[in-house]
């Protein structure tokens, strides 16, 4: 029988400093609409992709909650099947936490927007409106636009003309980017929304730069001034710090750890407590690019870009009052995250003194590609699994097909005939497309992992002919076979998702916006 911890016990926990996880597994657009404070979203479905680096240690207190209990219920069995062995739920989940009269709140990542909305107001951080950026374009006037997004969500759409300086790299590039200019060249900063534009212009507001702007919304105050994007931006080259730029870059890490506290580790401390990784939870995080991690990191470090582990310190963070040791090439990179996470309030914030070069120094070797090592319990799901070749598949002709990825993953394309059966709660509503057990059933997804841990969950639930397309979507389409577009026998509005940036329609645009402003008003008023 499951364990359960109440809402005022859970309440308890959340305003002392024991170490716990609170996870909530319900889908990225019910956790925004409402979730409690401080717990983080892992929807159920990726549990086995995100677990083991969530919690890398197995006895650690695991909360899991959902709106009723039901989901968590489900979620506290799969982390059991993966190895954890202390595994709560919330006795009726958010509707008896409401109820009781704990607060909740909305939005994703919010402990780091507010931070962000807090920064604004206290540093008097200077920001531009979209149609100031434009007529200052129109004119033809001296810019630079930095845009502080991932590389991916950069070529996506950008400001016209905007080159991609990913946030974790501002501060080590942006001597070089501007030591050319004009004195009288105006520097932007922008991201998606309102955060990383506002953090990226504190940091060069700290670095001692003037005539600088963050971009007011940035590509959402864009388009809601009417003005279009420029797709497809290939301005993303990060050319190798130059000496001068790399000298201001540690110039600046040195000033930042002596005002924020950020602590420096050796490699032999850092060694010690990755020797201690699966005793005792404390979290390892290389923030350079995916390039530079991919070609060889310190053995035990995840890879999360800088920009990103600064928007998202719930995703990073996710055992709560853990240590977390920062790593990049040498300390420059690391201590600008550690100072934003000291300034976060959090407490143990370390850097490694010299990172990855200091760890090949000391005769030590590094790690090379992505450390991904796939979803938990996958190879064992695989096994006793029927995997078809999107060929097989298509001849076979399944009596039920049901698709368990998101609803704009279904929507974008599935298998002719497909029901949409979400994995998180597919226990839950299986039984309304697929009554009869005996009937052959089979699962798809985008790539094949997640349909095939879900063939696996309904063959424990009795269904006796399951089979998995191998490859998932992604090999149905290359193979050319048809795909069928469309919420196809959804009954109601999915609440899954949640549209970012520009992808929201314009009232969404300025409903997420006013709240993303409205968490500043705080600091305003004291």
């Amino acid at each position: 029988m499951v364990n359960t911890i109440s809402a005022s016990d859970l309440n308890a926990l959340l305003q002392g400093k024991t170490k716990f996880a609170l996870i909530d597994v319900r889908e990225a657009g019910e956790y925004n609409s409402s979730h409690i404070a401080d717990s983080s979203l892992i929807p159920r479905k990726e549990l086995e992709f995100r677990m083991d680096l969530s919690a890398p240690v197995k006895s650690e207190n695991i909360i899991v909650c959902d709106d009723d209990g039901r989901r968590a219920t489900l979620a506290a069995g799969t982390l059991e099947q993966i190895g954890f062995t202390n595994v709560s739920v919330l006795d009726r989940g958010i509707n008896q936490w409401s109820t009781e009269g704990l607060p909740t709140e909305w939005g994703s990542n919010v402990i780091s927007k507010d931070f962000g909305e807090r920064m604004e107001v206290e540093h008097h951080v200077p920001e531009i409106e979209a149609t100031e950026l434009h007529a200052r374009i129109e004119r033809g006037d001296k810019l630079v636009i930095l845009d502080t997004r991932t590389p991916e969500e950069y070529q996506r759409f950008c400001i016209p003309g905007g080159r991609s300086v990913p946030g974790g790299e501002l501060a080590l590039r942006v001597t070089d980017i501007t030591k050319d200019l004009d004195p009288d060249t105006t520097v932007i900063v922008n991201c998606a929304g309102r955060t990383r534009s506002v953090i990226g212009t504190r940091v060069l507001q700290r670095m001692g730069l003037t005539n600088i702007f963050g971009l007011k919304n940035g590509t959402s105050g864009w388009l809601l001034a009417g003005y279009e994007l420029e797709t497809g931006g290939d301005r993303l080259e990060l050319p190798e710090p130059s000496a001068e730029g790399l000298a201001a870059a540690e110039d600046y890490a040195d000033r930042l750890a002596e005002e924020d506290g950020v602590r420096y580790l050796d490699v032999d401390a850092v060694q010690a407590m990755l020797d201690d990784r699966e005793e005792k939870t404390c979290y390892f995080v290389d923030v350079r690019t995916t390039q530079e991690y991919t070609a060889g990191h310190i053995p035990g470090f995840r890879w999360f870009p800088g920009g990103q582990v600064v928007q998202r310190s719930d995703d990073v963070l996710v055992v709560k009052n853990c240590p977390v040791i920062f790593s990049c090439d040498g300390k420059a990179r690391a201590t600008f995250i550690a100072s934003w996470y000291r300034q976060f309030g959090f407490e143990e914030v370390y850097a490694v003194d010299g990172g990855s070069v200091a760890w090949t120094a000391s005769g030590r070797e590094l790690e090379t590609g992505s450390g991904d090592a796939g979803p938990s319990g996958l190879d064992a799901a695989r096994s006793q699994m029927k995997l078809l070749s999107p060929q097989e598949f298509n001849a076979a002709k399944p009596e039920v097909v049901i698709n368990v990825e998101i609803s704009t993953d279904f929507s974008g394309g599935h298998v002719p005939g497909a029901r949409w059966v979400p994995r998180g709660s597919m226990e839950l509503e299986i039984a309304q497309v697929a009554p009869d057990k005996s009937a052959s059933i089979a699962v798809t997804c985008n790539n094949g992992q997640n349909a095939t841990l879900a063939g696996a969950t309904l063959k424990g639930l009795g269904y006796q002919d399951v089979s998995v397309l191998d490859g998932g979507m992604v090999a149905w389409r290359q193979a050319g076979l048809d795909v069928e577009q469309g919420l196809s026998g959804v009954m109601r509005p999915p609440t899954d998702v949640v549209p970012s940036g520009p992808e929201r329609n314009f009232a969404d645009m300025m409903n997420y916006l006013r709240w993303e402003t409205a968490l500043g008003e705080k600091y305003a008023a004291d």
